[in-house]
């Protein structure tokens, strides 16, 4: 069972999220362009948040040592230190790209940070959210190399690599799982190989929730796990550019024109 965080959604207000911006790919050029645009998506946004979910894969690559933080991005960390300090409440969690998050942003600008799916309640609905990796059935090849990249030791170990080693390390690794990805294209597999899918069937066995909100799996999707509940993929915005909206009623995939 999960826990569940209460979140109030004043008359008029909305929840808005999103996941798998992956900047930092596949050049600095086409990367910053998205982090612009993610700005512009945010400060659209705030006119009306009560909440935003980033869930998961905002960085293609990330690690925090010590005391060094990646380079770059700082347009999109001046915008959400901009927003949690006007008391917008942001909610951050790590994917299968951005696992070595730490405590940087909880601790420069109050964004909490999670590893694992959470459950809320939000204008009188129940949401689980989480980025998806690793749930469900299958994929166990992954499942095993994220509990050695999850390792505390592996942390350490890779914590004593200079940071320009360390990091050109992980953005080169990053790089060439993109290049030998390229040429798939993301398709819905069906009932029996959308593993995130099974996964919220499941838990709504044990727990019910009206909305399972993830991303990692690059489709924009909205699927009834039964007839009270749905599971909503956020897709990606490398080429899609979507995003979900509670506005205390409904949850809606969306797609930023800006």
């Amino acid at each position: 069972m999960f826990p569940i965080e209460p979140i109030a959604l004043p008359p008029g207000q909305a929840v808005y999220f999103a996941s798998d911006f992956h900047l930092g790919i596949p050049s600095p050029v086409a990367s910053r362009e998205r982090e612009r645009r993610v700005i512009r998506w945010l400060t659209n946004a705030q006119t009306d948040a009560a909440a935003i979910f980033l869930v998961g894969d905002v960085f293609d690559f990330w690690f925090e040592y010590r005391n060094v933080i990646p380079k770059g991005f700082s347009r999109l960390q001046g915008k959400l230190a901009e927003l949690a300090d006007s008391g917008l409440k942001i909610v951050l969690f790590t994917g299968n790209h951005d696992m070595w998050m730490a405590n940087y942003f909880a601790e420069e600008m109050g964004i909490p940070t999670y590893r694992r799916p959470k459950s809320y309640e939000i204008g009188g609905k129940r949401f689980l959210v989480g980025h998806g990796d690793g749930l469900g059935p299958g994929d166990f090849k992954y499942k095993q190399l994220k509990k050695l990249f999850e390792n505390g030791m592996a942390r350490w170990f890779f914590r004593w690599l200079h940071p320009d080693i360390g990091m050109d390390f992980g953005n080169g690794w990053s790089r060439k799982r993109k290049e030998s990805e390229q040429h798939r294209t993301e398709e819905f597999k069906g009932d029996e190989q959308e593993w995130l899918w099974q996964y919220c069937r499941e838990v709504e066995t044990r727990q019910h929730h009206d909305y399972y909100i993830f991303g990692h799996r690059h489709l924009a999707l909205d699927l009834n796990v039964n007839e009270n509940s749905r599971y909503i993929n956020l897709g990606e915005w490398i080429n899609l550019n979507t995003y979900a909206r509670f506005d205390g009623q409904n949850t809606k995939l969306l797609t930023f024109e800006g």
